[in-house]
């Protein structure tokens, strides 16, 4: 029976819509009264006047939040129904079941007072087109806002308080397990403890997580994972399991919460998670978990891993060392930009800077330099700087690989342990069931036989592998002659006893970065910054092509003439030039060859005019080509033409004409174009 003034008959006509909602699934499943109290509001609406093929109940946000109206279907429901007219009024317990954000409260009574609908909760109805009932309905509505910002704020507070104190209860990474009691301790498993503690050792001697993914596949060694239930399953080595071992500081004893945050994306507008550098981490408490590193061998790490990481951008880290020839891959610097220079191995290997002309994609390459002779001047330097101490290093981390192998050997036979523990455990249950069941039985054989099969390929590798374990370290009486040889490590070097990525990776023990600068066309000044500060420059002289684009061509045009007027010989020439520390375009010694292409380019004849004839009484087309200033070319061009009819002397092997005033009368009338031919 109707028994509020404000329900007309035009509201009875249209539907009474019961709207149903609880935050979390968690409410949904504990807080069984609240979800009666709320579908009883369909006996009040009957009791208000309203026909049972009259009520709707929208239930279909159960467990969504009312924090936002964004991915509520019951609530935008709700929302059409009123905006075409066909709701009366909307039932819900309280306002807080309909939204706690006022923007989403203050729209739905927006269009509740347009269509005339009503609002009604546990205490009463109100009308939003009336000041009074808008007034009171706004009230509700600030308050479930407030509410909600009150009871995350005191949850909050309370996690924040137990996470300080290090006493919050927050998911542990495998191979870390909680008590009842709620001390954390390792796994109890040594096959797990001793495999988390094998891929940090290998991490710390690889230096990369893909060196250490393809290890332990070429070992056909699996990593422990936990499901969601907590069960340990051993799963295929992949680089991000690897990564989410690595990075978890659990693994330092540390305490870590609050390391990632929620915001919105820009692009989607949904909220994702994003992780927060080290020093804007909430709570970081030292030794509060059993640790399988020390934290400064977790610092080393993730800084090794930032380092590993080719980031191009203004601050680049140097990346892993590669395969490749350039040895200052990664840690050669532009010295006109300032951006890291990549590397190109198209025809020959070259340090090229591309960084403005992949991001404006305009303009050549800053600088393009040969890396060959750039890298020869670094290994030059760090061999000077090499010492015993850096001989004693690679000892200690050719024991450390040796320590590793035997650690990956003891992983092997743990895991044959566990797969002949499986195989018996099989074979137990297959034993004790019942012969006649052959469903059962049937499978149970299968199982025997897999574990069986399995087993065996465990033992035939670590039987393999045993036979063939090598041995890293460096006997006593051999480091003791590395210690001894000093300045021979060059040779060493150069004996390919290394890899190409060992030897980079030996490189930035010593240099932390190296910066070149084309001064010049064929000049490069090479920085190289060392580990502390230190720096050492010089500059370089680098293949150009041709002649012109050396800065000392002048130098060497002006002696090249004036030693041949003198009277010197080609041979003579090419020696001065070198020992003045000239050189040719492609770096290497001048030659007579070179000399004499840049004589005959300024007309200058290897034979002085007052040399000795090759025979008394004739002169050569060299010699004629002096007296009449003209060039050498040009004469025997005329021989070449027929303009000028003559044969080599048999005994010179060349041209003879004779010294006489009318010879160089009838050359200069053929240079002239007086006589069309001369023929001697």
């Amino acid at each position: 029976m109707n028994t509020s003034d404000l329900i007309q008959p035009s509201h009875l006509q249209r539907r009474a819509v019961i709207y149903v909602r609880q935050s979390s699934p968690s409410q949904v499943i504990n807080h069984q009264e609240s979800k009666r109290l709320q579908y009883a509001l369909k006996d009040r609406a009957l009791e208000r006047g309203w026909q049972k093929r009259d009520t709707l109940v929208i239930d279909r946000d159960l467990g969504l939040t009312g924090s936002t109206a964004v991915d509520r279907p019951g609530f935008q429901e709700l929302v059409s129904l009123v905006s075409l007219g066909q709701v009366g009024i909307v039932f819900a317990y309280d306002a807080t079941r309909l939204a706690r954000n006022c923007t989403d409260w203050y729209q739905l009574l927006d269009l509740c007072s347009l269509r005339q609908c009503l609002v009604g909760d546990q205490d009463g109805i109100y009308d939003p087109a009336t000041p009074n009932g808008r007034l009171i309905l706004g009230l509700k509505g600030m308050i479930a806002e407030l509410e909600l910002h009150t009871i995350r704020t005191r949850l909050r507070a309370g996690v924040i308080s137990k996470a300080e104190r290090g006493e919050l209860a927050i998911a542990l990474p495998t191979g870390l397990v909680r008590l009842e009691s709620g001390q954390v301790v390792k796994d109890p498993n040594r096959e797990v403890q001793d495999r988390i503690t094998l891929v940090f050792r290998t991490l710390l001697a690889q230096k990369s997580l893909a060196k250490v993914m393809r290890l332990f596949r070429d070992q056909q060694l699996k990593v422990p994972r936990r499901d969601k239930w907590g069960d340990i399953h051993w799963k295929q080595t992949t680089t991000c399991a690897l990564g989410d071992i690595v990075h978890n500081p659990a693994y330092a004893g540390a305490f870590v919460w609050g390391r990632s945050r929620w915001v919105k994306s820009p692009k989607t507008g949904r909220q994702q998670q994003v992780l927060l550098p080290r020093e804007q981490w909430r709570v970081c408490l030292h030794d509060r978990f059993p640790a399988y590193i020390s934290w400064q061998e977790f610092e080393s790490i993730e800084a090794m891993l930032r380092d590993n990481y080719a980031e191009y951008k203004r601050h680049r880290t140097r990346g892993v060392p590669r395969e490749g020839k350039a040895l200052l891959q990664g840690i050669a610097y532009c010295g006109e930009c300032g951006h890291k220079m990549g590397v190109q191995y198209k025809r020959k290997t070259l340090y090229l800077c591309t960084f403005f002309r992949v991001h404006d994609c305009s303009g050549p390459p800053c600088q393009r330099l040969p890396a060959d002779l750039v890298d020869e001047q670094v290994m030059h330097w760090f061999f000077e700087a090499l010492s015993v101490a850096e001989i004693d290093l690679s000892a200690r981390v050719l024991v450390e690989g040796d320590h590793i192998h035997a650690q990956a050997l003891a992983a092997r036979r743990q895991e044959v342990e566990r797969l002949q523990y499986q195989a018996r455990l099989a074979d137990r249950q297959f034993q004790r069931s019942d012969p006649d069941n052959r469903l059962v039985t049937a499978e149970l054989e299968r199982r025997w036989e897999e574990a069986l099969r399995a087993c065996q390929e465990a033992e035939n590798r670590l039987r393999e592998e045993e036979a063939h374990a090598p041995c890293l370290a460096i006997p006593a009486d051999l480091l003791e002659q590395l210690k001894n040889i000093g300045p021979h490590v060059s040779e060493l070097w150069h004996q390919k006893l290394f890899k190409t990525s060992q030897k980079k990776a030996l490189l930035r023990t010593l240099i932390d970065k190296v910066i070149l600068h084309r001064v010049t066309t064929d000049r490069v000044c090479i920085r190289v910054v060392w580990r502390g500060g230190q720096t050492t420059t010089t500059e370089l002289r680098i293949p150009v092509h041709g002649f012109t684009r050396l800065t000392d061509r002048k130098q060497i045009v002006e002696t090249i003439v004036d030693l041949a007027r003198a009277g010197k010989s080609d041979e003579q020439i090419a020696a001065v030039l070198t020992a003045n520390g000239h050189r040719a375009p492609r770096n290497q010694e001048m030659n007579a060859r070179m000399v004499r292409r840049l004589r005959l380019t300024k007309r200058v004849s290897r034979y002085r005019l007052n040399d000795r004839p090759l025979r008394p009484g004739y002169l050569t087309l060299i010699q004629i080509a002096e007296k009449l200033d003209v060039s050498y070319s040009r004469i025997y061009r005329y021989i070449f033409e027929g303009k000028l009819q003559a044969q080599k002397d048999p005994s010179a092997k060349c041209y003879l004409f004779p010294d006489k005033p009318v010879t160089l009368a009838q050359f200069r009338q053929l240079l002239d174009g007086e006589i069309p031919k001369l023929c001697f």
